[in-house]
């Protein structure tokens, strides 16, 4: 895997599993007329879906019709942690592909602009809590962040103000400095933290600091509840990766599926 790989297949389980359940249905083609879930505008970002279906193709060889796509996005997210420095965990398995994947359902996916009651809504719906919440969030230990989805806090923020104030002075002239107001570069963003490569707990001190990116990473300071999460896995990496393990098992056990696809990409 190379660098920002671990954060794509993080990224793509996490989004897999918030739209019908955890079932694969990310990983489906789009065909004819229907534009399946990995063409709509939230995923249009994702990417190495070549490792899930290289995966696939080694397992298949050696236990055809047994193991689910679904199954091996979920061990290949845990992988991707594991290689990153974070923890390992015992994944459960069982999980069933799904046949039906909509570009148009990835708008309940949580955008990077949600506020906090957003996020408690979006979470909730699916099962998950408040610590749930703030533990998957350090999922952005990991990886790198394109200007618009972050654009909102450095720009225009509102009527009066042109820089969201939460925002370090510094750190949003940094922001400032690498995603213009009319940026034209296409691949022109900032890493989620300073140590992007490595599954850690600085993304909560440097959200502490105000160096995060998203307005929904800001929000996670916004009520008593969160901001003492945030302080604790601050404070701890200990507390954050065993929290986080628990909550990623809780949130991989979404169940969405009915059958076990020979082919991660089509339905046959």
């Amino acid at each position: 895997m190379t660098i920002l790989f671990p954060a794509a297949l993080l990224r793509m389980h996490f989004h897999d599993c918030f739209i019908r359940g955890c079932d694969a249905s990310v990983l489906l083609a789009s065909k004819g007329t229907n534009q399946a879930e990995k063409d709509g505008p939230p995923n249009i970002s994702l990417h190495a879906f070549y490792v899930i279906d290289n995966a696939k193709k080694a397992v298949e060889a050696l236990c055809p019709g047994v193991v689910s796509c679904a199954d091996i996005l979920a061990l290949a997210a845990r992988d991707a942690v594991a290689l990153s420095g974070g923890p390992t965990w015992d994944v459960p398995k069982g999980r069933k592909d799904g046949r039906i994947s909509k570009a148009s359902e990835t708008r309940q996916l949580p955008p990077p602009t949600f506020n906090i009651s957003q996020l408690k809504q979006s979470f909730s719906q699916r099962g998950l809590s408040l610590e749930d919440l703030v533990a998957l969030s350090g999922g952005h230990t990991l990886g790198f962040a394109h200007c618009s989805s972050f654009q909102n806090r450095i720009h225009n923020f509102n009527a009066t103000l042109d820089v969201d104030p939460t925002l370090n002075p510094s750190f949003g002239n940094s922001l400032r400095s690498v995603c213009p107001a009319h940026n034209k570069v296409k691949n022109a963003g900032a890493t989620m933290d300073s140590s992007a490569t490595t599954f850690d707990n600085i993304y909560y001190k440097l959200l502490l600091q105000g160096k995060s990116l998203f307005t929904s990473d800001q929000a996670l300071l916004s009520t008593r509840k969160t901001m003492n999460l945030v302080s604790k896995f601050a404070s701890s990496q200990e507390m954050f990766e065993k929290a986080f393990v628990k909550s990623m098992i809780k949130m991989s056990s979404i169940s969405g599926g009915q059958e076990i696809r020979l082919d991660c990409k089509v339905v046959r």
